[in-house]
C-alpha cells in the first residue's frame, strides 16, 4: 500500500498570487513605516487636499464670480489639484522607494521592482481615498455636483494613474543611473500644473494652440476626469485611446530602464 504524503497546511503561493503577497505585505510595511501602527497620520492625506481646495474656493468667491468662463469653480480646482497630486505622490515617493528600502533587496523573495508596485499602489489608493472624501464633503457643503458619469470619471482617474506610473517609473530609473535628475526631478515635477491642465480647462487654451497642447497625454486624463464630473453641458477634449496609448508605452519604457539599472542597484 501506497502512501502520500500530507498537502502541507499553507501552501507555497507561485507565480501573480506570490508577487501580490509581497506587494501586499510591502504596502502593510509602509503604511505603518510612514503614518503609525495607528494609522494617524493617514488623515493628513485626506485633510490636506481638503484644506487646499476648501481654502481655495473660499478665497475665490470673496475676490471673483463663482462661475469661471460659465463653469464653476469648485469641481475644476478639486479635479485639478486631486489629479496633480496623485502625479507628484506617485514621482516623489517612487524616487525614495529604493533608498528607504535598500535592506529589503537582501531577501531573496523581494525584487526592485516590488518595491516600486508597493509605493504606486500605496499612493494610488491613498489619494482615491482622499479624492472621495473631499469630494463627498465639499458636496454635502454644496460645492461640487455629484458626478454625471462615475464610469467616465473613474476611467480618467485610471488613465491618469497609469501615466503617473509610467513617469515615475522612467524618472526613477533615470535618478539611478544620474544622481542629478534626484535633484533635477523635483524641479520637473512643477511642470506638470501646466502640463497636465490641472487648473484650466482645454476649452480655454486658444484654438491656434489646443492641438498641438493636447499631443501632451496627461490633459486627457483629466479632461475625462473633468467630463464625467460635470457632464456634456461642459465643453472637454480627450481622447481615451490617445492616453492609454501612451501610458501604455511610458509604463514599459520605465519597466524596461529598471530593468537595465537593476544590476547597478544590486551591485551597490
Amino acid at each position: 500500500m501506497s502512501l502520500t504524503p500530507p498537502a502541507p497546511a499553507h501552501p507555497r503561493q507561485t507565480g501573480p498570487l506570490r508577487h501580490l503577497s509581497i506587494v501586499r505585505a510591502l504596502m502593510l510595511r509602509e503604511l505603518i513605516t510612514r503614518y503609525g501602527r495607528e494609522g494617524l497620520g493617514f488623515l493628513w492625506v485626506i485633510g490636506e487636499p481638503l484644506v487646499f481646495c476648501l481654502g481655495v474656493v473660499l478665497m475665490w468667491n470673496l475676490i471673483r464670480p463663482e462661475y469661471e468662463h460659465g463653469i464653476r469653480l469648485g469641481p475644476m480646482v478639486m479635479t485639478g489639484y486631486m489629479a496633480l497630486l496623485l502625479l507628484r505622490h506617485q514621482i516623489s515617493f517612487s524616487l525614495s522607494a529604493l533608498q528607504a528600502n535598500t535592506g529589503l533587496l537582501h531577501h531573496r523573495a523581494i525584487a526592485v521592482l516590488h518595491l516600486y508596485a508597493a509605493r504606486n499602489a500605496l499612493e494610488f489608493l491613498g489619494t482615491t481615498a482622499a479624492f472621495l472624501v473631499v469630494y463627498l464633503l465639499l458636496g454635502f457643503l454644496g460645492e461640487v455636483p455629484a458626478p454625471a458619469d462615475w464610469g467616465l470619471m473613474f476611467a480618467g482617474w485610471l488613465l491618469l494613474a497609469l501615466l503617473g506610473l509610467g513617469l515615475a517609473l522612467i524618472f526613477s530609473a533615470l535618478a539611478q543611473r544620474f544622481v542629478v535628475m534626484e535633484r533635477i526631478v523635483p524641479l520637473l515635477t512643477y511642470a506638470l500644473i501646466p502640463m497636465s491642465g490641472a487648473f484650466f480647462m482645454a476649452s480655454w487654451v486658444p484654438p491656434a494652440w489646443r492641438d498641438a497642447y493636447l499631443l501632451i497625454p496627461l490633459p486627457h486624463a483629466v479632461e475625462m476626469i473633468r467630463a464625467g464630473v460635470f457632464g456634456p453641458f461642459v465643453e472637454t477634449h480627450y481622447d481615451g485611446l490617445y492616453a492609454l496609448g501612451w501610458g501604455l508605452v511610458l509604463t514599459l519604457l520605465g519597466l524596461l530602464l529598471i530593468a537595465g539599472a537593476r544590476d547597478r542597484i544590486e551591485a551597490e
